[in-house]
């Protein structure tokens, strides 16, 4: 290579390198700074992109209109029409693998405010966002951006803020301090989902036919015991910002993926922007004020033995407003092993997964780019 072939080789790495490290600032840093066109790092290859026709799988590019999910009345559960809610719960779990929860119970007031400051964190300066960013996937804390910024070869339209909330005692005193009223306001909200979280596992749990007696009645005993690792479970809060894409055709907010855990309580706001893989199609799930859309996580199908499904969904952005979602992922404890529920076992529906634990989990992702379900695809058993 002769020198000067060698200085430009020199100079276009360390172009690479300044570009690598402002993405790694976030892409809020980089609408900051003022860009009227998406960088490199951030287009997605055309057969994943939002309006992609994908010849090998040309239905999974597909999209639909919005789609109303099944909508459960949390209040009627409390009342006589409960059995038929829970056949409701059940048909969505196994049939959309995600619903929307309405009259939950809690107030608007903890709800706006979650949104409230938590946009307000992400208009903070970025010297004051950084303070969090970490690679440590187990920090307490994480500011960061894409999906896995470690290992994304390309990136997506979206920084985060994780939280992990189980127990609050030991992870609160490392949660932002700024906004001022950030903990008070997560604390509560953190507190609320989890009430709700466990409401519904009852639910879930009894719509499978494997808990309940207690409270129907029947005079069990074990339902407490039953219950109690979920009480003990992990929980993960992560708030995410869209910011306004002046080509939101070329990437994405989020590429498709199904969740880790249990059950997952999305809260968004009034921005579209949530989408699911429904008979092979991509469709747009239409926001709903003040209420809660619930996803089956991996674990759940795991634990379901395949009943109810996790599904892949992703997020697309647009050119004209930001969007912010708050995102509370539960589940057992990070030590649980998890695997099928034995009841759920027989020889008309043998066994489907093999056991898996958090830690499982966290090296399968550490250790490669996650793409769609390709975790759970790696616990399932051959039968």
């Amino acid at each position: 290579m002769s020198p000067a072939m060698a200085i430009v080789k020199d100079q276009s790495k360390a172009n690479d390198d300044v570009l690598d490290s402002q993405y790694q600032k976030g892409v809020k840093h980089l609408c900051e700074n003022g860009i009227n066109k998406v960088p490199r790092k951030y287009i997605w290859p055309d057969s994943d992109r939002p309006n992609a026709a994908d010849h090998k799988q040309p239905l999974l590019h597909v999209t639909m209109p919005n789609l109303n999910l099944p909508i459960i009345d949390f209040s009627q559960l409390l009342g006589p029409n409960r059995s038929q809610v829970l056949k409701s719960l059940s048909i969505a779990c196994e049939q959309y693998g995600f619903f929307q929860v309405v009259n939950h119970g809690i107030t608007n007031d903890v709800i706006n405010n979650m949104i409230d400051v938590s946009t307000r964190f992400f208009a903070l300066p970025f010297e004051e966002r950084s303070k969090y960013m970490s690679s440590d996937m187990t920090a307490p804390v994480r500011y960061g951006t894409s999906f896995n910024q470690n290992k994304d070869s390309v990136f997506c339209w979206r920084d985060f803020l994780k939280l992990m909330c189980h127990p609050l005692s030991e992870h609160l005193p490392h949660w932002p301090s700024s906004p001022t009223d950030w903990r008070t306001l997560a604390v509560s909200y953190a507190k609320e989902t989890k009430f709700l979280f466990m409401r519904i596992v009852e639910a879930i749990l009894e719509s499978l036919g494997v808990w309940g007696a207690t409270m129907n009645g029947g005079g069990g005993g074990n339902d407490d015991e039953f219950l109690k690792p979920f009480e003990d479970g992990s929980q993960l809060m992560v708030v995410n910002y869209y910011p306004a894409c002046p080509e939101p055709d070329l990437t994405l907010g989020m590429p498709p993926h199904s969740d880790y855990g249990f059950l997952t309580l999305l809260l968004q706001d009034e921005v579209q922007g949530l989408q699911i893989q429904h008979q092979d199609k991509w469709v747009t799930v239409q926001p709903i004020p003040n209420s809660f859309v619930v996803n089956v996580g991996d674990h759940l199908e795991i634990f379901s033995n395949g009943r109810y499904k996790s599904v892949l969904h992703r997020v697309l952005v647009n050119s004209v407003k930001s969007r912010i979602s708050v995102a509370s992922l539960h589940s057992l404890p990070l030590e649980s092993i998890i695997r099928p529920l034995p009841a759920l076992v027989d020889k008309a529906n043998p066994r489907r997964y093999k056991d898996t634990d958090f830690s499982s989990f966290l090296g399968y992702i550490s250790s490669c780019e996650p793409k769609r379900k390709n975790f759970l695809e790696s616990r399932k058993l051959m039968i």
